[in-house]
């Protein structure tokens, strides 16, 4: 690449005063120099150094302010390339990333050309340029000298790697004379053999005058020559290279002469003295002869001298260039020798993952005919189970037949078993009914229409929206998946008025025989139903001041209830719930009992809500609506839901009351701490200090309700409710001695009789034993052994007394 720009004018020396100092130009001292006179073109050997560079081109312009300047440039491409594996040579590299790697470089000697091209221009010098790619910088500079007819080249010389001055002064065509400078400063001049001969010529034809030989006498002449030998030892000293290093000496008119020949030089300063004397005392023929023939050995000695100097020079930059193609040749040995390491490690690697893919396959057909005899093994077992199947089809028909018999006769019983408890529990639930009359007796503005009759009133869709200021939101009181609850004023007393949802209603005639059936639902803790509305598809029942029991939970006014308060709730449902089972003709499931649906009164008295939902909309028993806690597990796999599903519910209401807690997995986590801890530390403290003998009887009930197969949940019976009734008024009552634990001093629900004779709590002896007492609590004695033994005839007694009570 060469590219040619118009030459620059002539400048004065301090052009180079206005360069950037990016580049570090240093201003020392101007040595002294011969300025070069005429005009043409000088050409500037640089390389990447711009520092170096610069001050190439400083002492080029003062040398020639005359002429045209070229800065001549010759790139090597990187013998290396850079990869992820590291360093490798180019040949071995891919050819796309050598490719991209050339062109880097070529962008860096544009950058580099640019910025020498930016500091000329500062300098207000107009160079051209010459670049050349050579995998040698000396051979290319020696080619462009070949190429463009340089006659005039300035080239750096370093001290201690002279290479390409070794080469570009050896095998630079003849009519190329070269300038070797350093850090500035000029070192040596290679002339071309024409001037040589010229000077040479000079000197033999025009002897000199013999009036200056006849005018010098032997002092001057020794003067003269130890001047020139002062003038050579100050130019070394003004060098900063060492002497040991120094290989050119600065030269401008004078040469330095080489200490072997310093001799020769003595004798002709002998020899000059001795013509000079003669000289002086005659004018013959004979004494010029001499001289000329002493000017001729003296030209001889010097040529030679130069001869011996260049000689000198030329092989220390030879042995200069085979060090450092020796450092170079150990830098690619040991660049060789870690990528053979790493070929070595890749291999070992690769053969590694080799050995372990072999391995792997070996296992892959080992498993793969163990395989394939499992699968004909199966092969032959499902045939056998093909044959045992086709049997066992046969002879399931054949149960199937016989099941279906069974079934029609269990069927039968059943039937006939309800019944025969419907009839048993008839005469109850007729005394109920009468109690709940006579429990009502005091709220007279209900009675008339309520009363004993079963008539359902009828109320107009007009007399709702008057009373709910046509359904406004401020009235509304509630809402779930059926409809809205509205708080109104009707006949004079407040009510609660329950809106279904228009795409859950029945047809009206079935719509109004439901809600009659509903009327007949009589019962002191069920909410009962005072009127209907079919045009808004609308329930009237009577209003409770007290909210439901989810809500007196979390009540910051009232407060939550007390343990006996939560005795009486639970004692109220289980009554619900049992005259619900047992009603005739038909028993009816609640299905969504939850702690929303139970509905407190003035008087902290529970009622059961919602149970008109099923029966006025009609709705499936197998789709219930219910929140999924308080659900029957039962109920997921067989879709029905049962009188145990509502037992179920009530198990979870019954364990919320005694700890206060959320209904999620309530039932494992209270078996899980009752097994490993004291009773007392999972009530709920909310509820004041609780009967011990009260929590744990309904502890027991509630983890019984929750049992997840139906079977094992207790039936509500007479006696049980007439036992959850006198729970609350037991610690009123006063309880004979010899029911009392003598550990706890409470109520024995498990009388269990240890070796002394005395009777205790069961849980509270095994508390005893376990804390590492082998004594009778009474005594104080050893026992003689840690046996219990159940008093079931205390327990029976204590069963009968508190039904007595």
């Amino acid at each position: 690449m060469e590219v040619v720009t118009t030459p620059p004018q002539p400048h004065h020396h301090s052009l180079f005063s206005r360069i950037s100092v990016a580049v570090n130009l240093r201003r020392g001292p101007v040595e002294e120099m011969v300025v070069e006179s005429g005009g043409g073109e000088v050409v500037v050997a640089v390389g990447k150094s711009l520092t170096k560079s610069v001050a190439l081109l400083k002492w080029t312009v003062k040398k020639f302010p005359n002429h045209a300047v070229c800065i001549l440039h010759v790139h090597r491409p990187s013998p290396f390339i850079p990869t992820p594996l590291g360093k490798l040579p180019a040949r071995q590299a891919n050819d796309v990333v050598v490719e991209a790697f050339r062109h880097q470089e070529r962008e860096a000697t544009k950058k580099l050309l640019n910025d020498y091209n930016r500091i000329c221009c500062n300098a207000k010098i107009k160079p051209r340029f010459i670049s050349i790619e050579a995998d040698q910088v000396q051979n290319g500079i020696v080619d462009l000298v070949k190429k463009h007819n340089i006659h005039k080249l300035v080239i750096g010389a370093e001290v201690r790697s002279s290479k390409k001055a070794s080469y570009a002064s050896k095998h630079a065509p003849p009519f190329c004379k070269i300038w070797f400078v350093n850090n500035g400063k000029h070192v040596w001049t290679r002339e071309s053999p024409e001037t040589s001969s010229l000077v040479a010529s000079s000197i033999q034809d025009e002897p000199p005058p013999a009036y200056n030989l006849r005018s010098l006498s032997l002092q001057q002449i020794n003067g003269e020559a130890l001047l020139q030998r002062e003038d050579v030892c100050s130019s070394s000293s003004r060098s900063p290279i060492h002497s040991e290093h120094n290989l050119f000496s600065p030269a401008r008119s004078q040469m330095e002469v080489d200490p072997s020949k310093s001799n020769h030089i003595h004798q002709l300063d002998a020899v000059h003295g001795t013509t000079s004397l003669r000289s002086s005392a005659s004018e013959s023929e004979s004494s010029k002869i001499q001289e000329r023939r002493l000017l001729e050995q003296l030209a001889d000695i010097m040529e030679e001298a130069d001869f011996t100097r260049n000689e000198a020079i030329f092989e220390l930059l030879k042995c200069n260039e085979l060090e450092d193609e020796a450092l170079d040749a150990i830098d690619k040995t040991r660049i060789l020798c870690s990528a053979h390491e790493r070929e070595v490690k890749l291999t070992v690697e690769a053969e590694d993952s080799l050995r372990s893919s072999i391995e792997e396959q070996e296992g892959v057909v080992k498993e793969r005919a163990e395989l394939t005899t499992k699968l004909q093994q199966a092969i032959r077992n499902i045939a056998i189970l093909d044959t045992r199947a086709l049997e066992t089809d046969r002879r399931c028909k054949e149960v199937a037949g016989e099941l279906k018999l069974i079934q029609a006769s269990i069927a039968n019983l059943q039937h006939e078993k309800k019944k025969i408890k419907r009839q048993k529990t008839e005469a109850l639930k007729w005394i109920d009914n009468w109690k709940s009359l006579g429990q009502a007796a005091r709220q007279q503005s209900r009675e008339s229409i309520i009363g004993s009759s079963t008539e359902i009133a009828e109320f107009s869709f007009q007399d709702l929206q008057s009373a709910t200021c046509n359904f406004s939101e401020h009235f509304r009181i509630g809402h779930g998946g059926y409809g809205a609850v509205y708080k109104g004023e009707l006949l004079g007393m407040t009510v609660a008025i329950k809106k279904m949802h228009p795409h859950n209603a029945q047809r009206l005639s079935d719509f109004h025989h439901q809600a009659r059936l509903l009327c007949d639902l009589r019962h002191p803790h069920l909410v009962s139903l005072i009127g209907v509305c079919q045009e808004a598809c609308s329930l009237v029942y009577e209003y409770l001041p007290g909210g439901n029991l989810q809500d007196r939970f979390f009540s910051r006014s009232i407060g939550p209830p007390t343990w006996k308060m939560r005795t009486q709730i639970i004692s109220g449902i289980a009554s619900a719930l049992f005259f619900l089972h047992t009603f005739y003709p038909e028993e009816i499931v609640h299905g969504d009992l939850k702690p929303e649906n139970i509905l407190l009164d003035s008087n902290n008295s529970c009622k059961v809500s919602d149970i008109g939902n099923r029966l006025v909309l009609g709705q499936s028993l197998d789709f219930p609506k219910g929140a999924f806690p308080y659900m029957d597990p039962e109920f997921h796999f067989t879709r029905i839901l049962t009188p145990e599903s509502d037992i179920y519910s009530l198990g979870i209401i019954i364990l919320q009351l005694l700890t206060g807690r959320t209904p999620g997995h309530l039932a494992y986590l209270v078996r899980k701490e009752v097994s490993r801890t004291n009773l007392s530390s999972i009530l709920d403290p909310s509820a004041g200090e609780w009967s011990m003998f009260v929590a744990r009887r309904l502890m027991e009930l509630g983890l019984q309700c929750c049992e997840l197969n139906s079977r094992d949940r207790p039936e509500l019976t007479p006696n049980l409710l007439h036992e959850l009734e006198q729970l609350h008024v037991l610690e009123e009552k006063s309880i004979p001695s010899f029911f009392l634990c003598p550990i706890f001093q409470e109520m024995m629900h498990d009388p269990q009789i240890a070796a002394d004779g005395f009777t205790y709590e069961g849980e509270a002896l095994r508390g005893w034993f376990e804390n590492g007492h082998d004594t009778s609590p009474m005594t104080n004695l050893k026992l003689s052994h840690l046996n219990l033994t159940p008093n079931h005839s205390l327990r029976v007694a204590i069963q009968e007394w508190l039904s007595r009570s």
